[in-house]
C-alpha cells in the first residue's frame, strides 16, 4: 500500500548544504535568512559531525515578517555580522519562510552594502521545501561563481568541485595532486575550516583559517578545466564551461579502482602531467588489499544508503571487491544514480535493488527481503543495523555516534583501502567464525 508520509529520510535541507559550501570559503560567514531554528539545526549537525563550532548568523524572522517582510531583519543582520566579524564575504541562504513571503534578497543585500565596501554578499536561493542539502550546496556554489568568477590570464590550474565530502577526503585529493605536481583550486575547501587545529598559545581566530580564497574563486574562470568529485554539485562546472569555456568533467566519485582510475586519467589529460610511479604504487596497494581480504568478503551481502554520488561509487567498489551489493538507496534523486547502479549490475552480474527519492523505512523493508550482512551509510542507519543484527560502517554526513570519521578519506586509492579495511573489520568483528566465512 502506498504511503503518504516519509519515515526517517536520510537527507537534510537546502540551507544545510549551502552553509557547508560557504564554510569552505576563507573569511566567509553564512547568514541564514529565516527563523532562529533554521540556523540552529545546521549548526547542531555540524557540531555533532565535525566536533567544531560553526559561525552561522541568522536574520531571526518571526511572525511579523510574514506580514511586513524580512528586509529589516536581513539588513540588520548584515550590519551586525559586518561590525562583529568583518568577513570578506557573507553567504546568504534563504529558507522556506523568506522564500514564501517573497523577499527580494538580492536587492536587500545590495541596499545593505555601504558604497565602497570591499565585503561581498552572495545571495543563494535555498528554500527547504524543495531539494535537499545537496541542492543547497550546488545552488550556493554556483552563486559564488556567478558573483565572483571573472576572466583573466590562464592560471594552469584545475578546479576541483568537492561537493558534500569530508575534510579527510579533500586532503587525500590534495595529496594526489601534489604527487602529480598539479596546481588546483578547490571549490570549496572545508579541510581546515571544519577540522581546525589548535595552535600553540591556544589562540582561536574569530573566523577559522583555511578555506578557498575569494581570489581563487575569481580565478577559477581561468583554469584548465573543472572536475567534480560529486556530480550533484555539477551545475557550477557547467556554468564555468558555458560562461568561460572551462572544460567540465562530471564523472563518478573516485572511490574504488575504476572510478579513481578515471579521476587520475582526467587530471593527467587536463593538465598534461604524467601519472607518476607513486600514484601507480598506491593503486597497486589497493589491488593488493582487495586480494588480501577476498576470502572474507567474497559474496558478502552489503546494503548501502546515503548521497547518490557516494552510494553509486561504493556499490561499484563493493562489486569490484567481490561483494554482493543487494540494495542501493538515496533520498536525493539524480539522473546518473540509477544508470550507474544498472551498469554495475550488468558488468558484475549482481542484482542491486535501486531505491531513489525514498526513505530508510523503505530501505529497511527491502533489506529484509534481499538480505544484508553489512550496511554502509551514515549514523541514521544504526537502528536498522541493530534490528537486523548486522554491522554498520559509517560513511558520509552526518555521523554523530562515532568520533573522527570526518578525518579519514574514503576517496582515492588510499581512501578506498581504508574503506575496504573498515568493511572487512566490521565483518570480522561481528560474530566471526574462522571455520565458517559466511554466517
Amino acid at each position: 500500500m502506498a504511503r503518504s508520509v516519509t519515515i526517517n529520510p536520510p537527507k537534510m535541507c537546502q540551507p544545510m548544504g549551502a552553509i557547508l559550501a560557504y564554510m569552505g570559503v576563507h573569511g566567509c560567514v553564512p547568514l541564514v535568512h529565516g527563523s532562529q531554528g533554521c540556523s540552529t539545526y545546521p549548526r547542531y549537525n555540524i557540531a555533532r559531525h565535525f566536533r567544531e563550532s560553526a559561525e552561522v548568523a541568522v536574520s531571526s524572522l518571526a511572525e511579523d515578517a510574514a506580514i511586513y517582510g524580512g528586509a529589516k531583519n536581513l539588513t540588520e543582520a548584515i550590519k551586525n555580522v559586518k561590525s562583529r566579524l568583518n568577513p570578506a564575504l557573507i553567504g546568504i541562504c534563504t529558507t522556506c519562510m523568506s522564500e514564501t513571503i517573497g523577499d527580494d534578497v538580492k536587492l536587500i543585500a545590495k541596499n545593505a552594502l555601504v558604497p565602497g565596501d570591499a565585503m561581498k554578499i552572495i545571495p543563494a536561493s535555498t528554500p527547504s521545501y524543495v531539494g535537499t542539502h545537496l541542492t543547497g550546496y550546488d545552488n550556493a556554489l554556483r552563486t559564488l561563481l556567478e558573483t565572483l568568477a571573472a576572466k583573466g590570464e590562464p592560471n594552469n590550474k584545475i578546479n576541483i568541485i568537492t561537493g558534500v565530502i569530508n575534510p579527510g577526503d579533500i586532503r587525500e585529493i590534495k595529496n594526489m595532486l601534489r604527487i602529480m605536481n598539479v596546481k588546483s583550486i578547490f571549490l570549496t575547501d572545508i579541510s581546515e575550516t571544519l577540522d581546525t587545529p589548535i595552535m600553540p598559545g591556544g589562540h582561536k581566530p574569530l573566523l577559522p583559517d583555511g578555506g578557498t580564497l575569494p581570489s581563487e574563486i575569481v580565478d577559477s574562470a581561468n583554469s584548465l578545466g573543472t572536475i567534480t568529485l560529486c556530480r550533484t554539485a555539477g551545475s557550477a562546472a557547467v556554468y564555468l564551461k558555458n560562461k568561460f569555456n572551462v572544460p567540465a568533467v562530471l564523472d563518478p566519485a573516485p572511490i574504488g579502482v575504476v572510478n579513481t582510475d578515471r579521476f587520475v586519467q582526467n587530471i593527467s589529460k587536463l593538465s598534461g602531467a604524467p601519472i607518476p610511479d607513486e600514484i601507480i604504487r598506491e593503486r597497486g596497494r589497493l589491488i593488493d588489499s582487495m586480494v588480501d581480504v577476498h576470502h572474507y568478503m567474497f559474496g558478502r551481502k552489503v546494503a548501502i544508503f546515503g548521497d547518490p554520488d557516494i552510494v553509486s561509487a561504493i556499490v561499484r567498489f563493493a562489486a569490484e571487491a567481490g561483494m554482493n551489493p543487494t540494495v542501493a538507496m538515496t533520498a536525493t534523486r539524480h539522473k546518473d544514480f540509477a544508470p550507474d547502479i544498472k551498469a554495475v549490475n550488468s558488468e558484475y552480474s549482481v542484482d542491486t535493488q535501486i531505491l531513489e527519492g525514498t526513505d530508510l523505512y523503505e530501505f529497511h523493508k527491502v533489506v529484509k527481503t534481499y538480505g544484508a550482512e553489512l550496511i554502509v551509510g551514515n549514523s541514521k542507519g544504526k537502528d536498522i543495523a541493530d534490528d537486523e543484527n548486522v554491522p554498520l560502517v559509517r560513511v558520509g554526513f552526518p555521523v554523530y555516534d562515532r568520533v573522527g570519521v570526518y578525518r579519514y578519506p574514503i576517496i582515492g586509492y588510499n581512501g578506498s583501502i581504508y574503506l575496504l579495511d573498515q568493511m572487512t573489520n566490521a565483518i570480522l568483528g561481528h560474530k566471526y567464525d574462522p571455520n565458517k566465512l559466511h554466517q
